[in-house]
């Protein structure tokens, strides 16, 4: 490979190429760092590194691995965030290789973290490599998507993020299988799982890096016309990204995100431990890690659903079904767990994760129709650091309530319902910001003399 495989210029696509080759290409970064949902498999073996079977004292607490999981996110949108403008410049295939670096490596350094049994390389690895790579890939082909797809760019940006919610429904089995297939009397198995999905997981990000292109600067879909109608909360002008974070669009969003985020990604964060707890004795770690992935299909599909579907309903409208309906189910799931109805509680969940990830997919074209395509992929960038605050909230705020309640002699099969209904408390807020969004600000335009907003 030359450096002029990695300039922008050698990814612009010829005319007449079919923009559907470009999905595929995003959808192998993202299936591939979406394997992020599917931590929460590792959660109880790397609590076991030394007893293997059972936890031995110098093993890790379940608090402390979880920690690996929220820096993760919080690298994620912190990547993100930084990063942003350098994907738009570089393009994505450069941002692409980098993710691919960063996300097969960060296993690898995790890796050697279980070897010598160090907690923070473990975090180093796995939460601050890898988050960088989650952050960098996730970001790198979305603004191209919404470049290729300027009429569905709902759809456009739901066919990709759907592959990051679809990754732990391939990597909670492979997880499985690999730890099963090391597994010896001197080892559980974590260990060698981790170089084995570092090894491939690259190898796999490498055929998305080869096969994406971007479109020509006055490339159009064949027989497409803006339409000149105005549309509600649609804007024909753009705002720089750094004008956006000023607005209080940007924040209201930020809140929108973070809340929806925040309600899902602490249970999602640890689907195998609450299937196993709530319903204790009733469900084997085999069925736990279905549930898992069970979530991610649900997660996957939801992403390419409800995006799809706001193309049609507007954004606003389709996050007001997610916390509406949201709450619904979050103050229900109490009750299902105390009557043992675990049809109904996973189905609850189900439909609750298909909204989580319907918001991530939506959320780029929510921000598109705010501020233009422009700078939409640095924009995205920057309002990803609400998921990284939402990666630490969520997951925290499941596993602290869960053992301050268990301190306190509450049953472990019912240590999870305070929490259920703090989520509804989170997606009210949500709500409310998402009612409050009106149109940005024309003084917050970019102007054609090149000048930003922010006219007087």
């Amino acid at each position: 490979m030359t450096s002029s495989l990695f300039d922008r210029e050698s990814t612009i696509a010829p005319p007449g190429y079919n923009r559907f080759l470009v999905p595929p290409a995003a959808l192998a970064v993202h299936l591939s760092i979406g394997q992020a949902y599917a931590f929460s498999t590792f959660n109880l073996p790397l609590t076991k590194l030394i007893g293997i079977s059972h936890a031995a004292p110098g093993d890790w607490k379940l608090t402390e691995v979880g920690w690996t999981f929220s820096i993760a996110i919080v690298l994620l949108g912190v990547s993100a965030a930084v990063f942003g403008r350098w994907v738009e410049r570089v393009g994505p295939r450069l941002s692409m290789f980098t993710a691919a670096l960063c996300f097969g490596g960060g296993f690898l350094v995790a890796a050697m973290g279980l070897h010598f049994h160090l907690l923070w390389l473990l975090y180093l690895g796995y939460g601050v490599l890898g988050g960088c790579g989650l952050g960098i890939g996730y970001i790198s082909p979305v603004s191209t998507l919404i470049k290729w797809f300027p009429d569905r760019p709902g759809m456009a940006t739901g066919m990709a993020i759907m592959g990051f919610g679809g990754g732990a429904l391939i990597a909670a089995p492979l997880s499985l299988l690999l730890m099963d297939h090391f597994k010896t009397a001197a080892s559980n198995g974590v260990l060698e799982t981790f170089v084995t999905m570092g090894v491939i997981y690259f190898m796999f990000m490498m055929i998305g890096v080869l096969a994406v292109r971007v479109p020509a600067a006055d490339w159009k879909p064949a027989g497409w016309v803006p339409s000149e109608r105005p549309q509600q909360l649609v804007t024909k002008a753009n705002v720089l990204v750094d004008v956006a974070w000023r607005t209080p669009q940007f924040w209201l969003l930020w809140g929108v995100l973070c809340m929806n985020v925040t309600a899902g990604i602490g249970v999602l964060g640890q689907a195998s431990p609450i299937f196993q707890e709530i319903f204790s004795g009733a469900v084997s770690p085999a069925a736990a890690a279905g549930f898992v992935g069970l979530l991610s299909l649900f997660n996957m599909g939801g992403r390419f659903f409800w995006a799809a579907t706001s193309d049609y309903i507007g954004r606003r409208n389709t996050y007001m079904v997610f916390f509406l309906f949201g709450i619904l189910l979050y103050s229900l799931v109490p009750t299902l767990g105390h009557l043992g109805a675990k049809g109904l509680f996973v189905a609850a969940f189900a439909v609750v994760i298909s909204m989580y990830g319907g918001g991530f997919a939506t959320i780029p074209a929510y921000l598109r129709d705010m501020f233009g395509t422009m700078n939409v992929g640095a924009i995205h960038g920057r309002l990803l650091t609400a998921w990284s605050a939402a990666g630490v909230l969520g997951p925290q705020l499941v596993n602290y309530i869960r053992q301050f309640q268990i301190d306190h002699g509450v049953a472990r099969a019912q240590a999870y319902s305070i929490t259920m209904y703090v989520m509804c408390g989170l997606l009210l807020i949500g709500f409310l910001c998402n009612l409050a969004m009106r149109p940005v600000n024309d003084r917050y335009h970019h102007r054609a003399s090149g000048q930003a907003g922010l006219r007087p």
